[in-house]
């Protein structure tokens, strides 16, 4: 509507005026309603082509959106495993530290899992202790049989030696027989340092080995216990938690709420979408104003600061049917990310608000190369130009912005 009466400022006046005051045409007489249109075809045409242009130029060369939040991150407050809400320590809307508890889970199996994997270490160390007597019993062993094994060797010998000087006293079944005992004793004692090698590979490898895995087992289950005590990963503010002993909560079935985070918000960068046409026009650099319902009547001066280089509409996810260009969604918008010109100026707008925003064009640095030639200059002056009318816009925008939500949009 601005730019009609703009152009019709330009157009429909001066052909109006050319009527009236050089043919004497009147309006009410020679001008009425039947007529109007052959008197004034002249500006009315030139009036909607101009118009019709001037819009083109404006929002091609200095874009707008109502397509503009801040936007915030949230953290799912929920177990890593299921189970019955034993405490809540936590109330819907306070603000947390990280690493505070929220709520802790009945912890009766794990806490049993854990006295038993402690049991086991205990019964692994007495184990290890009777294995010691063991050893000591079979080194005892061992010394006993060597001890008898020799007596036996030393009796042997003996009675050799006479046998071979000659002597009557000795005879030939005496000798087979502490032939058989010596190899007895010889076996007996293979036998018991046998035993004392299993008592010894026991009590270096097969307990400490024994005693490794009951301490895994407990270092878990004391993990399953600590799963059962929910904590805050990051400082911030809960919400939507209604959670009370005895609900029961799981990772798939039921979360207990949300967490806000508050150091890690972003107030002072907004995301906006532009129509595709748009993607030649906004760069980095470029100068653009916003205003958000948050905060009425207000015009923040914005800069853009980063264009997002590619358009999600675009996005392809695998999957086993081919993808048909026709099925795509509606066109996918430029995302380009703004911040305030000046530090401070969004502080006050809540992350998430809805907001609009103006992008301009600005050709100053184009307008100063003095090889520019007569036309091209003239165009570019004429762009610039023209984005005080899309500024003006924004600002009427902004005025009428409380009145059409709070009276004719029934809120």
């Amino acid at each position: 509507m601005l730019e009609l009466l703009i152009c019709s400022l330009l157009t429909v006046l001066p052909d109006y005026l050319f009527r009236r005051y050089r043919q004497g045409k009147r309006i009410g007489h020679e001008i009425n309603f039947f007529s109007v249109w052959y008197e004034l075809r002249f500006g009315i045409t030139a009036c909607f082509v101009l118009t019709v242009a001037l819009i083109t130029t404006i929002f091609y060369y200095h874009p707008a959106t109502t397509r503009v939040a801040s936007y915030f991150r949230t953290v799912t407050i929920l177990p890593e495993a299921g189970g019955r809400v034993a405490a809540v320590n936590v109330v819907n809307n306070q603000y947390v530290q990280a690493g505070e508890v929220l709520f802790r889970l009945d912890a009766s199996s794990q806490e049993a899992a854990v006295e038993t994997a402690k049991a086991k270490i205990a019964e692994i160390e007495a184990g290890l202790a009777v294995a010691a007597t063991d050893l000591a019993a079979a080194s005892a062993g061992v010394s006993q049989v060597a001890a008898v094994l020799r007596q036996a060797q030393e009796d042997l010998e003996r009675n050799v030696t006479l046998r071979e000087r000659g002597s009557t006293a000795v005879r030939e079944a005496e000798i087979e027989r502490l032939q058989n005992l010596v190899a007895q004793r010889e076996g007996e004692l293979e036998a018991a340092r046998a035993r004392q090698a299993s008592v010894q590979e026991n009590m270096t490898v097969l307990i400490p080995a024994q005693r490794s895995s009951a301490i895994a087992a407990l270092e878990q289950a004391e993990v399953e216990l600590a799963k059962t005590t929910v904590v805050a990963g990051v400082s911030g503010r809960v919400e939507q938690f209604a959670l009370q002993a005895g609900d029961f909560v799981s990772p798939l079935l039921r979360p207990a709420g949300i967490l806000v985070p508050q150091e890690h918000v972003e107030r002072d960068r907004f995301v906006a979408g532009f129509g595709q046409l748009t993607a030649n026009v906004i760069k980095p650099g470029m100068f653009a104003e916003m205003g958000c319902l948050s905060k009425p009547f207000t015009v923040i001066p914005m800069v853009v600061v980063e264009i997002q280089d590619v358009i999600p509409s675009g996005q392809v996810r695998p999957s086993d049917q081919l993808r048909d260009p026709q099925d795509n969604p509606r066109p996918g918008t430029v995302t380009v990310y703004l911040e305030p010109l000046y530090a401070g100026q969004a502080d006050d707008i809540p992350p998430g608000s809805t907001c609009l925003a103006n992008a301009y064009t600005y050709n100053h640095d184009r307008l100063s190369d003095p090889s520019l030639g007569l036309g091209e200059w003239a165009f570019l002056h004429m762009v610039d130009t023209v984005g005080v009318v899309h500024a003006l816009l924004l600002r009427l925008q902004m005025l009428l912005l409380p009145v059409q939500t709070l009276v004719f949009s029934g809120h």
